[in-house]
């Protein structure tokens, strides 16, 4: 008898409702927890991977703003060379052919040294300026050679002295032999001058007499 009534109440129990909604809601609470627990770990990993791109991004960011640093501000340093440039050939470079010969008489006389020979040539013509040579033999006593030398070298006229040699000296007197250059715009360049020769040691190139040539200045 008591097992048929334990039999009936359990048959009971289950055909209840409410048994069925408690069995409801433990599964679906079980599934939740699973859910939940999933979501967890895809979210870590999700994190995980997240960061390692971000970092990966910031690295890549901050390489391409080195790579880029020299180029900041380069318009401005390219129209402040266009500037500079444009300075020094208004303020350096002769603007013919005539000032240039000016500008050397000009200087040895105030150094009191005398200019026996030069002669000009020129070189090859470049696409923006073209180089002209001034071969010649200076004398005079060696504080105003010093003088004729350092007032090449420091005029707002583009000198280059390339290269000087002793060629005799008696007394306090002291002759000089250098070549210079300087440049002119293309346009500028007279015809007619002669090509500047391959460079050779000044006392073994002999300097043919040729215009413009000043004595006793």
């Amino acid at each position: 008898m008591s097992a048929t009534h334990s039999s009936t109440t359990w048959r009971e129990h289950l055909a209840s409702p409410l048994t069925w909604h408690w069995a409801g809601f433990v599964l679906l609470f079980a599934l939740a927890v699973g859910l939940a627990i999933r979501l967890g770990l895809d979210w870590t990993v999700m994190d995980s991977h997240s960061s390692e791109v971000l970092a990966d991004k910031q690295i890549q960011l901050r390489a391409l703003e080195i790579q880029t640093l020299p180029l900041r501000g380069l318009d401005q340093r390219v129209e402040k060379t266009r500037e500079q440039l444009n300075d020094f050939y208004q303020k350096r470079i002769p603007p013919n052919y005539s000032s240039i010969d000016a500008r050397i008489v000009e200087l040895y006389v105030a150094s009191g040294v005398r200019l026996t020979r030069v002669q000009y040539t020129q070189g090859d013509p470049g696409p923006g300026l073209t180089e002209i040579s001034m071969d010649a033999s200076i004398s005079g006593n060696y504080p105003a050679m010093m003088h004729f030398i350092n007032s090449l070298e420091r005029d707002p006229m583009f000198f280059i002295i390339r290269t000087m040699a002793l060629t005799g000296q008696q007394g306090g007197q002291v002759n000089l032999r250098l070549r210079v250059s300087t440049w002119l715009r293309p346009a500028d360049v007279p015809s007619g001058l002669p090509a500047t020769p391959v460079e050779a040691p000044l006392q073994d190139q002999k300097v043919p007499t040729a215009p413009p040539s000043k004595e006793g200045e």
